[in-house]
């Protein structure tokens, strides 16, 4: 299947035709149509990214130090981690799960592939949501975290601008590697995702402990390598507590920028191959 071509035909007499569409329009109206149902299903998607994460913070971040089995310092560590998982798996669900659904026995991607626009530009406005989402899973669970756990040792928002960097990136980064699972897995397979995929990249992420704490495990340190949560866990660490042993930022950006090449090229492969299949 072939989608129309992208640019808005143009007469001798210099009048638009209105039976075709810049590429732009149609991208524009898909992701407001997506950005409506996504507030329509606000609460919904909240519990369904967040609820882990306040978990988390509930049970090692609050209660944990009040009984004195940690430190009240590990909540430093802590921070930066669990906003990268909310992002992670905000960006990851919100791109994957409709799409298994899209390409299941109904093709339901079927609408979006006749629009008037190029077909890697569909997966691409799969992608701008899932950024999206992931940014405002971020966004509300750190003013969340920070009321649960308290003051946080060394919690800084000096650096602002390498944390917009590493959140945008990251939220990129795992919105791709959605759109490669999505379009890879069937339906029933689904589950398949977060117990071989999801989660180990959660416990071997650094989510829950700094980089550089794996020194006296040096095997696993460089196994967790290929894992891009680590890189946005530590990039948080970097931004928000930087007086913590973390990642340089600038390995963390260019590890987030090799791996998001390869999952952008792999995942439109996928989408391209399903789509026209």
């Amino acid at each position: 299947m072939t989608a129309p071509p992208a640019t808005r035909a143009v007469p001798a007499s210099g009048v638009a035709d209105d039976r075709t569409v810049r590429a732009s329009t149609v991208f524009v109206a898909l992701l407001r149509r997506d950005i409506r149902v996504a507030r329509r299903e606000l609460p919904y998607f909240l519990v369904r990214t967040i609820m882990q994460p306040i978990m988390f913070i509930v049970v090692f971040g609050y209660l944990l130090p009040k009984m004195g089995f940690v430190r009240s310092s590990y909540t430093a560590a802590l921070l930066p981690g669990v906003l990268a998982l909310s992002l992670t798996l905000a960006a990851i669900q919100s791109v994957a799960l409709p799409m298994v659904q899209d390409f299941g026995w109904s093709r339901e991607i079927e609408d979006r592939l006749l629009a008037p626009i190029p077909i890697p530009l569909i997966a691409t406005e799969k992608i701008v949501m899932g950024v999206l989402q992931g940014v405002i899973a971020a966004l509300v669970v750190l003013p969340v975290a920070r009321v649960i756990m308290g003051p946080i040792p060394g919690l800084t928002l000096a650096h602002t601008g390498a944390l917009v960097v590493v959140t945008i990136v990251g939220a990129t980064t795992f919105s791709t590697l959605g759109l490669l699972i999505g379009s890879m897995i069937s339906p029933q397979q689904i589950g398949l995702m977060f117990s071989i995929i999801i989660a180990p990249m959660i416990f071997f992420g650094c989510a829950y402990y700094p980089w550089r704490g794996l020194d006296v495990v040096p095997v696993v340190q460089y196994a967790v390598l290929v894992n891009p949560l680590v890189y946005v866990a530590e990039g948080m660490r970097g931004a928000l507590t930087p007086d913590l042993p973390h990642m340089s930022l600038a390995v963390v950006t260019g590890a987030q920028l090799v791996i998001l090449t390869v999952f952008y090229t792999l995942g439109m492969r996928s989408f391209m191959r399903r789509a026209v299949g």
